[in-house]
């Protein structure tokens, strides 16, 4: 199927941080992807509510009504993705957030879109005590997001199948987000999964990276704790988040490409 119109709900993720900047907006995998869907059918349009920093509850109530608005029937493509910052938090309950998310899910597929859904990357290449608390985490969240997907018949995404996806080299400076070739490899990922062109490359794994000397290695997590993880602790204490005052970058159905 040639869809009409792409809809995005969810965070950081769906917004496109930290890919290029066009326009003074994250271009973004869902970007990437809209710049081919409008090629294949005529009056494509694209809505993207998704903002960083959200949380699943924030998505569900702020988010998805909007977007279950705009649907028109199975030629809108609806993708929704959200849960991961929940986990990230040390006041994260799995059964809560598992059943927030399911509901969600069958709201979604009610409404007759094409629904997609998206897993959570377990592994980014990081170590430490706590990546394996959010690996583990993130792991019973996937199951869910794959139990109620196939409950509704979404169509799952998973990134975790494609174990080069690992690779730290995808992700931008802050080791949370994904840089513009990580973007991109989502994007192909997608539309081959959606059955529009795309580029075969994006299944091979980048070449063995050059051993970084302990000194350098060292110097780049000083910079990285002062320039991310102390401001991401800052916003936790303060309850803040960096979503806080932002809008969809493109709340209404917008005719693509702008």
């Amino acid at each position: 199927m040639k869809y009409k119109r792409l809809i995005v709900c969810g965070d950081s993720y769906s917004e496109g941080m930290s890919d290029e900047i066009i326009g003074g907006q994250y271009r973004g995998w869902a970007d990437r992807l809209a710049d081919v869907m409008a090629k294949e059918v005529d009056g494509f349009s694209y809505a993207n509510l998704a903002i960083r920093g959200k949380l699943l509850k924030q998505v569900i109530d702020d988010q998805l009504p909007v977007a279950l608005s705009y649907v028109t029937g199975p030629e809108t493509l609806l993708t929704f993705h959200a849960g991961a910052n929940d986990a990230l938090r040390p006041s994260y309950k799995p059964e809560v957030a598992q059943a927030l998310y399911a509901d969600a899910v069958r709201r979604a597929a009610a409404s007759g879109a094409t629904l997609m859904l998206f897993t959570v990357l377990e592994r980014t290449g990081n170590s430490g005590r706590g990546s394996d608390v959010w690996a583990a985490r993130f792991s019973e969240f996937n199951n869910g997001v794959r139990k109620v997907g196939a409950e509704v018949g979404a169509i799952v995404v998973d990134a975790n199948q494609e174990t080069f996806f690992n690779d730290s080299r995808f992700l931008a400076f802050d080791r949370l987000h994904l840089n513009a070739e990580g973007h991109n490899r989502v994007a192909q990922a997608l539309l081959e999964r959606l059955g529009y062109g795309f580029n075969p490359a994006w299944r091979i794994p980048l070449p063995p990276a050059a051993p970084t000397p302990w000194l350098k290695k060292r110097a780049i997590s000083i910079i990285w704790f002062f320039t991310f993880a102390l401001p991401w602790i800052w916003r936790r204490l303060r309850g803040k988040s960096s979503g806080d005052g932002r809008s969809a970058k493109y709340p209404t159905p917008t005719s693509w490409p702008v």
